[in-house]
């Protein structure tokens, strides 16, 4: 069976992490941006993977940090990076590309992580820094599996929303933006519904997971087990 960790184990493993995840999602979306022409983010000091320039108190250190302590659903954010659609050429599409570059910069560092898990498996033993390694690395992904998934529900101001709503027809897509300012609190309703979110995200996860653990010829059953 895996270790069970203390608290101040819990901590360490899942800090770096959680703090990674959600601030590189962010500056994912300020790098995207300033691609398609919006270089506002850059011009407020945002566009930086420097994750002291995008914590907010609350989202990444206060919400993960009870719900670790809690043993509730894992999840956060950072301080929102500034984008003006004005500034992009072809606003609703480029909007839609700039809210997809958050979930894929987690895709891509739930295969970093992975990787260094295999790493970890491979040429690491099943004690000391290895071991720590390993379980960080399996922090690392579930975090940005799961911030992917769910910033892929087509809920705005979610990044799904928001890609959802450059797909749609122009006249849809009006009527489907209205939901925004509601968004928080749908999104709140399904937080605190127990079980709700779970649900609705636990087919999603489990493939993203599956497939991740596939495509890298990992274990996931057995990544954590001393001895291996």
């Amino acid at each position: 069976m895996p270790i069970e960790l203390s608290l101040v184990q819990k901590i360490a493993v899942w800090a770096i992490p959680v703090i990674f995840a959600i601030t590189v999602h962010e500056a994912a979306h300020g790098y995207a941006a300033r691609a398609l022409g919006d270089r506002t983010a850059q011009m407020l000091g945002r566009l930086s993977l420097n994750p002291i320039r995008h914590i907010d108190p609350v989202g990444t250190i206060l919400v993960p940090g009870l719900l670790l302590l809690l043993g509730g659903f894992l999840f956060g954010w950072a301080k929102p990076v500034p984008v003006d659609y004005r500034n992009l050429k072809h606003p609703r599409r480029d909007m839609a590309l700039v809210a997809a570059a958050g979930p894929l910069s987690n895709g891509l560092m739930a295969i970093g992580w992975g990787l260094l898990l295999k790493l970890a498996l491979v040429v690491g033993s099943a004690d000391g820094i290895w071991m720590g390694l390993r379980y960080m690395a399996v922090a690392g992904i579930i975090i940005n599996l799961v911030l992917m998934v769910l910033n892929l529900l087509p809920l705005p101001p979610l990044d799904g929303g928001r890609v959802l709503t450059g797909l749609l027809p122009a006249r849809a897509a009006y009527q489907y933006a209205k939901l925004e300012p509601y968004g928080m609190f749908i999104l709140l309703g399904l937080v605190l519904i127990p079980g709700l979110l779970s649900a609705i995200m636990f087919w999603p996860l489990a493939i993203a997971e599956s497939t991740l653990y596939a495509l890298l010829g990992l274990n996931a059953s057995s990544a954590l087990m001393p001895g291996t």
